[in-house]
């Protein structure tokens, strides 16, 4: 049954590799049934699953396969593909941090273009909770706390609940505010992201992610069309480098040239680490 299985597995591969995906996908699913081993072959399943949405199954496939012993070259792809199901599931803080676990071993050229798309993903302006509600809403809260403890009249507090109130202030001084952590993580993710451009700085990815970081993280939309448009030297038809480039377009009044980008994107094999989805291409097309 093992070599059947490594047969169809084989034949999948070959199969995935020439764009012939859906047969690919069924052939990986039998091989796996089959109890199919390769794992090159099994994370080409898992890419297939992911690119078609099924996150869950492809996390356990991989959660299964992470527990049998793999070179470091397998290991590394094996926790992007984990990286990008669990980010897809709603996990975004736990693929960073495999990620960042990763990194520290290995750093290399997939986990700088993967993790510093999760930065940028975790930092968005979008998500960027407001903090003077926050801030108000806590100082009331503590308002109401000081208002509501009635402290006995003359009383003198044991030595040790003394001393755990002269620490308490000096523990809320040094605990970070949300202000404070979200701030920390945007210049630690910037720091990233220029860090996988000294590693190397002809990466598409790397120069996307830049771009995508000015644009979504900092606002900064002019610094950003610098970096998209070097990326797009490198490979011509990446799919968000084009997606933020028709925005450009789009605003620039220059319909034409959006409709061709997002027109080139209508084929494309989107993944679950672009931001543009084949939905989005669709909408902007149909509002044009």
């Amino acid at each position: 049954m093992g070599f059947k299985a490594e047969l169809k597995g084989n034949k999948a591969y070959k199969l995935h590799g020439n764009g012939q995906y859906a047969e690919a996908k069924q052939l990986y699913a039998e091989a796996y049934a089959d109890g199919m081993i390769n794992p090159r072959h099994i994370l080409g399943y898992t890419v297939l699953l992911l690119r078609d949405g099924e996150y869950a199954k492809a996390r356990e496939i991989l959660v299964a396969l992470s527990k049998q012993p793999q070179r470091d070259d397998v290991t590394i792809q094996l926790y992007v593909n984990y990286a990008a199901a669990v980010f897809r599931m709603g996990e975004l803080d736990k693929a960073i941090r495999h990620l960042e676990g990763q990194h520290r071993k290995t750093p290399t050229g997939l986990i700088y273009q993967t993790l510093g798309y999760l930065y940028v993903e975790k930092y968005d302006l979008e998500k960027k909770p407001d903090f003077d509600a926050l801030e108000a809403a806590e100082r009331a809260a503590a308002a109401e706390a000081a208002q509501a403890e009635e402290a006995p009249a003359e009383a003198e507090a044991p030595a040790e609940e003394a001393a755990q109130a002269d620490a308490e202030p000096q523990q809320a001084e040094g605990k970070k505010s949300a202000r404070e952590a979200w701030d920390e993580g945007v210049a630690k993710a910037s720091a990233f992201i220029d860090e996988s451009l000294e590693y190397d700085d002809e990466d598409s990815v790397c120069l996307d992610n830049k771009a995508q970081f000015l644009y979504r993280v900092l606002g900064d939309k002019a610094g950003a069309k610098t970096w998209f448009e070097k990326a797009r030297k490198v490979k011509e038809n990446q799919i968000d480098t084009l997606w933020f480039l028709s925005r450009y377009d789009l605003e620039a009044g220059d319909t034409a040239a959006a409709k061709e980008k997002l027109e080139k994107l209508r084929t494309s094999r989107f993944s679950p680490l672009n931001y543009c989805n084949k939905d989005m291409v669709e909408k902007a097309l149909a509002a044009l």
